[in-house]
């Protein structure tokens, strides 16, 4: 337990350490004028509690006893008044610089956060459903600022306080300041306690938001689906059970984090008493004035009051480290796909696509693989199309060749270099893709073709659009090409959809062309028009194409037919008809289709 104890203390520390060094670090000129102003009203309040014994002794008592007249209490009295008003102007001066400072704290980590995800590949993707992931960067993020921003903010304001108050509890009197300092210790060990178990608590809150958000955003996105098999109320009972599991857990974390408040207030009662009690029985010794001993019950007071929030504090303190330990063990994780340390630029305009004995695991430990040993050559400015039953390696050979994933075995050549020698952006350049997966994002038309050719004009992307069929929908649309389209594009069909991405790649005009299942979604009519399209555009270019209606890829220069992850036959379509093995199956099939 101790043991555990000590590890929990310096997992902290480290934690502290590295938000500090990383993200409040760069704001440190900024940060020395807020703790200057948080000293400044610190001061102001342990100050009002030193003036309350000469107000009293020499001036209240003063007056009743005639050793002094009124006239001596305005000096005192404004020496109050400037107490309380450097406190207040100084409080909310550095109240306003920090919380600049942690707005933009924040900003830095989300930005770090999102871009860190940007760089990982797509198993990490798969493996970490996007609402967990959307829940990292925003709800995690903004539990983080109370560590970083509020807790931050006023530790050093409320422990400046006490410490200045401490000062003159023992400047007063050194024998009730040990009387009043019993308190701290069992204060310290009730904190403590009480953190260690806040932040338990505080990774399953932040754990079951994520899911809660994950469940919300797979309904909304499957809503057509919810309607229509009639499981509204299944979905709210669902969705339903992870709110409540939420709201109990956000009331048990009040729940822990208040325990402290009716101990503290006990221990404080019980103090208070006994400095009453041993303090009068000093002021009839002659020992103490009452004015003293008032001053100092109102320092031990004021003491009390940052010993509270600085409890508070240490609770949304942990609650935040609870919410560290997520975020950063996300930046933790590495990424798989990374460039060499020389990495060279790819720049072609013809390029020959070279496996060398590849071999591919989804799971680098398991023996299951999706490629054995495969060698083939995708000939430059030639049409490659890969064929064969589901699950036998044609998406993962296309997905290897963009380095969405790394070969587990062997090796890929672009004109016999590594493609790991070539960086990843300028790899990613050479290739447009389209896949049966379309993206289409919640912006406009124009947006969606140019996206990732930022530079391409109006009327390169109006051309692109009508190469791909896309141009008459796109004019009948109310804002023709500045019509947003919708998460996902809900605003167009499957086929429409799918010219979008086709017009995408045409404008792209990369070397190598990936298509995926391109034609998927259209229907006969549309499909013709847009062969057309793509035989035009594979002309001159590296063309990997896999496709489900293998009527579509009779032209290809050459067609490999996989199975099981291994290559069994490949040639021309003629050639491989006469060989009377799978790809005739498979085109007879096709045909009865």
């Amino acid at each position: 337990m101790q043991q555990s104890q000590i590890q929990t203390e310096q997992s902290n520390l480290k934690l502290i350490k590295r938000l500090v060094t990383n993200y409040l670090k760069p704001y440190s000129g900024q940060l020395a004028i807020t703790v200057f102003f948080m000293f400044l009203a610190s001061a102001a309040v342990a100050s009002f509690a030193k003036v309350l014994q000469p107000v009293l002794d020499k001036a209240l008592i003063g007056i009743q006893d005639g050793s002094s007249n009124i006239s001596d209490v305005w000096p005192m009295a404004g020496f109050i008044f400037g107490c309380f008003f450097v406190s207040g102007v100084a409080t909310y001066i550095h109240v306003i610089k920090m919380n600049k400072i942690s707005q933009s704290i924040v900003a830095d980590i989300q930005k770090d956060v999102f871009s860190h995800f940007m760089k990982l590949e797509l198993s990490f993707f798969h493996l970490h459903p996007s609402g967990q992931l959307v829940s990292r960067i925003t709800n995690d993020v903004n539990v983080m600022r109370a560590a970083v921003s509020d807790s931050v903010t006023s530790f050093g304001k409320y422990l400046i306080t006490l410490m200045l108050l401490l000062g003159v509890m023992i400047w007063q009197d050194w024998k009730l300041a040990l009387i009043a300092l019993t308190i701290f210790p069992a204060a310290v060990f009730l904190i403590n306690k009480i953190g260690k178990k806040l932040r338990r608590i505080s990774h399953s809150i932040q754990s079951e938001n994520a899911k809660l958000m994950e469940t919300l955003i797979g309904i909304f996105q499957g809503i057509r689906q919810v309607q229509a098999y009639g499981m509204e109320e299944y979905e709210k009972e669902r969705s339903g059970r992870a709110v409540n599991t939420v709201r109990n857990l956000n009331i048990k974390s009040v729940r822990v984090g208040n325990l402290s408040t009716p101990v503290n207030e006990l221990l404080v009662g019980c103090i208070i008493c006994i400095i009453i009690g041993f303090g009068a029985y000093r002021i009839s010794q002659g020992e103490l004035t009452p004015g003293g001993l008032i001053s100092f019950i109102a320092a031990f007071i004021l003491a009390y009051e940052p010993i509270k929030k600085l409890a508070k504090l240490n609770n949304s303190l942990q609650i935040g480290l609870g919410a560290a330990d997520r975020i950063l063990a996300m930046l933790d994780i590495d990424p798989e796909i990374v460039d060499s340390a020389d990495a060279r630029q790819l720049h072609v305009k013809s390029a020959e696509i070279k496996f060398e004995k590849v071999s591919f695991s989804y799971e680098p430990q398991s023996d299951e693989k999706a490629l054995h040993c495969i060698d083939l050559i995708v000939e430059a400015g030639k049409t490659t199309a890969l064929v064969g039953p589901s699950g036998s390696g044609k998406t993962t050979i296309l997905n290897l060749v963009p380095r969405f994933y790394d070969v587990t075995e062997g090796v890929i050549k672009i004109n016999d270099i590594d493609i790991r020698e070539y960086s990843v952006s300028s790899l990613r350049k050479n290739i447009a893709l389209v896949s049966q997966d379309i993206t289409i994002f919640d912006d406009s038309v124009m947006a969606n073709i140019s996206y990732g050719t930022k530079d391409a004009s109006f009327e390169e992307i109006k051309s692109a659009a009508k190469a791909a069929a896309a141009d008459l929908f796109i004019e009948d649309m109310p804002e023709k090409y500045n019509t947003r389209l919708g998460e996902n594009g809900v605003k167009l069909s499957g086929g429409q959809k799918q010219r979008i991405a086709i017009a995408r790649a045409i404008l792209r005009d990369a070397p190598i062309l990936l298509l995926d299942e391109a034609t998927s979604a259209l229907d006969n009519e549309s499909e013709q028009l847009i062969q057309k399209t793509l035989a035009e555009l594979q002309k001159g270019r590296t063309t990997l194409i896999i496709a489900h209606r293998l009527s579509t890829i009779r032209e290809a220069d050459r067609i490999v037919v996989l199975e099981r992850g291994n290559i069994k036959e490949q040639g021309s379509h003629e050639s491989l008809l006469e060989q009377g093995g799978l790809y005739k199956r498979l085109y007879n099939s096709s045909l009865s289709e």
